[in-house]
């Protein structure tokens, strides 16, 4: 009789093999299950997010959507897929394409990038768009990914109420600082030329920071230059560059400033401290919206939007014939005045919660505020540094507190020479509203000190607040 090679195999290893097959085989099963309900959870998560997301391969053909994208682009996901998103983009979302564009080009995210686009029914809806790199497994670039959340609704009840605490990253709820917000927001959208003035350390460079981060130009480049901090010969060659062998160590040509902003915006920090030579080719820039590198005669053409800012009064500096009229003419199209510390110490409390998360980031720490006496020194202190020496006072202070509350003991002298008064009490009277003290109380756990540093008021007002509403009992 013949044998088959099956009956040379031993029975108990045809056994094992077949176990193990069987074994494998499960496991396989277990995870083509589990991964099954994986992408089924993934999906359902995706499904059920608000926002609108949508991602894109490197040539911008849409990937993925949520059901959440047909509130911006008024096509259901399964019109979109497999699409080139530039095919489907109406003119009215290219603040959309511009960012995803940015993000293909330069494989770097761009965070809280808020713009306004017209709605459906011609109604303006602010928006703010995430968008962020897509990496495989192995890093390599795979496309972008796009999320998109209306934020109207919140702006429209921000100006109702009439008290936005922030603005990208300037901090206040002063009538002052309302009206800086809206004038801010007005400007954004055009190319008008402004000239920001008030004390050093208002927060000038953040009112021209969000100017061009809130308009149009806000993808493109934002160049700075201290006009204070360089001579007149460097400084010239900072703004518009120079050709090899224009001045002694110049061994190649160098784009200047204005070069490097063109599409975008420059901001002149102190143009009050202009030589009276820059001055006049600067005024031609702003005229004839071109200049020459030096020791160059082409005439370089530039499209820059241009801020400038200055502490010095520039009506004096004519006066005294140290600043030219026409110049003057020239930037001022637009002035913002920016208050001093003293003229909204109602945004104290505020500036001083900012500052603290700053620093708790920074220094890894948990203080959550600072006493009450401190807070009535900060209310009648005059604050000659304004906004940047009250966050050098709390940086003290984060050094020198080992406990969770900054006190006397941790801030510099000379504020312990302001005179304690009333002012806190008059000044930084709680407006808030019976719901928004039950929601600072659930969110610090119903921890009243922390609750009233999260609204920016004194512990003696904020129990004044728990008993005018009832809230007592609650605790």
């Amino acid at each position: 009789m013949r044998l088959g090679a099956y009956d040379y195999i031993p029975k108990p290893v045809t056994q094992q093999v077949l176990m193990r097959v069987v074994d494998l085989a499960l496991r396989l099963k277990a995870l083509d299950d589990q991964k099954e309900l994986y992408l089924r959870n993934l999906e359902a998560i995706f499904a059920s997010v608000q926002d609108g997301i949508i991602s894109v391969d490197t040539q911008l053909c849409i990937t993925h959507t949520n059901d959440a994208i047909e509130h911006f682009f008024l096509t259901p996901p399964s019109g979109l897929l497999g699409r080139s998103i530039q095919e489907v983009t109406l003119p009215r979302l290219s603040s959309f394409l511009d960012v995803l564009r940015k993000t293909i080009e330069t494989r770097e995210p761009i965070r809280e990038f808020r713009t306004e686009i017209s709605g459906p029914d011609g109604r303006p809806q602010i928006v703010i768009i995430n968008c962020s790199p897509l990496l495989g497994r192995d890093a390599t670039f795979m496309g972008a990914v796009l999320v998109l959340r209306d934020i109207s609704r919140i702006t429209d009840l921000e100006r109702t109420l009439n008290e936005r605490r922030h603005f990208r990253k300037i901090v206040g709820k002063s009538s002052a600082m309302q009206e800086l917000y809206t004038r801010i927001e007005a400007l954004a959208e055009t190319d008008t030329t402004v000239l920001i003035t008030g004390e050093s350390g208002t927060g000038k460079e953040l009112v021209a920071d969000a100017i061009h981060y809130s308009g149009t130009r806000a993808l493109k480049p934002f160049v700075k230059v201290n006009c204070a901090a360089l001579s007149e010969n460097l400084l010239e060659s900072e703004l518009f560059g120079h050709v090899a062998g224009a001045f002694t160590g110049a061994v190649k040509a160098k784009a200047g400033r204005f070069e490097l902003a063109n599409g975008g915006t420059i901001f002149l920090d102190e143009i009050g401290d202009l030589t009276s030579a820059l001055q006049l080719k600067f005024l031609r820039v702003l005229q004839e919206r071109e200049f020459e590198r030096v020791g160059d005669t082409r005439a370089i053409k530039i499209d820059v939007r241009v801020i400038a800012a200055t502490n010095a009064n520039l009506g004096e500096k004519i006066r005294r014939g140290l600043f030219r009229e026409d110049l003057y003419y020239r930037l001022n199209v637009m002035e913002m005045n920016l208050p001093p510390l003293t003229r909204r110490i109602e945004d104290i409390p505020l500036l001083v919660n900012h500052f603290c998360e700053k620093f708790n980031t920074k220094f890894n720490r948990n203080v959550q505020g600072v006493s009450d006496q401190v807070m009535r020194l900060f209310v009648n202190y005059t604050w000659p540094g304004n906004i940047r020496e009250l966050e050098n006072v709390l940086e003290r202070g984060f050094i020198l507190c080992n406990s969770d509350i900054i006190t006397t003991d941790h801030i510099a002298l000379q504020l312990k020479d302001a005179v304690p008064g009333d002012a806190m009490d008059e000044v930084l009277e709680c407006s808030a509203s019976r719901e928004q003290i039950r929601d600072a109380l659930e969110k610090t756990k119903w921890n009243r000190t922390k609750a009233a540093q999260l609204l920016g008021i004194s512990r003696r007002t904020f129990y004044r607040k728990l008993k005018e509403f009832d809230l007592m009992e609650d605790i």
